[in-house]
């Protein structure tokens, strides 16, 4: 039986597992990255958590015993517990979260980076979800922590609170390097988009 616990514990790794394989093949830091440059070039390590990821997918997806016990460690510890309307509620959040931080990570091709950091022949994108908000992966993984936030656990709300505040100060961080990368297109691009939410922030 699926529940939305599934369906936010799924989304969370459908997440991972993308993040993974896009991982290859990103384009070479030339200045900051730190973790990021050592994590591309250790392709065994990507693909031995990727199998792990896969792994634990199949479980999950197969609704096996494991998968219960893995519920109950993330699920257990409440603060409230949301009546089921708000639980499909935070389901669809966490889903929909994934599936817009998964576009933007499609769009950003190989200047990704998991750290701010300055790419070889590093580009603007200003398409796809970066026409609406200028870090359209923090507004996906955001949304999909208040989903699971909203489960009413002590995990999820934890993680709202750690990708909030880890995520507020990048922002900074990666405008300052793109200000400098692009001294005339990322003002216009600023001043034509929003930082997290589209049309309001």
């Amino acid at each position: 039986m699926i529940t939305y616990e599934t369906v936010i514990v799924s989304s969370w790794v459908v997440f991972i597992g993308v993040w993974i394989v896009l991982s290859f093949g990103v384009k070479r830091d030339i200045k900051g990255g730190g973790f990021s440059s050592w994590w591309s070039q250790n392709y065994l390590l990507r693909l031995i958590i990727l199998a792990l990821g896969v792994f634990a997918a199949t479980r999950i997806l197969a609704g096996t015993a494991r998968y219960s016990s893995a519920d109950a460690v993330i699920f257990s510890n409440m603060l409230f517990t949301p009546p089921i309307a708000l639980g499909w509620i935070a389901a669809v959040l966490s889903a929909a979260g994934v599936g817009f931080a998964i576009w933007a990570r499609i769009y950003l091709g190989r200047n990704w980076s998991s750290a701010p950091a300055v790419k070889e022949d590093h580009e603007l994108v200003t398409t796809g979800p970066y026409a609406y908000v200028r870090h359209p992966i923090y507004t996906g993984l955001i949304l999909t922590a208040l989903g699971t936030a909203l489960t009413g656990t002590i995990f999820g709300i934890g993680v709202l609170i750690v990708a909030a505040g880890v995520f507020f100060r990048r922002i900074g961080k990666e405008e300052h390097i793109m200000l400098e990368l692009f001294p005339d297109a990322y003002p216009a691009y600023q001043a034509r988009t929003k930082k997290l939410i589209p049309w309001v922030w």
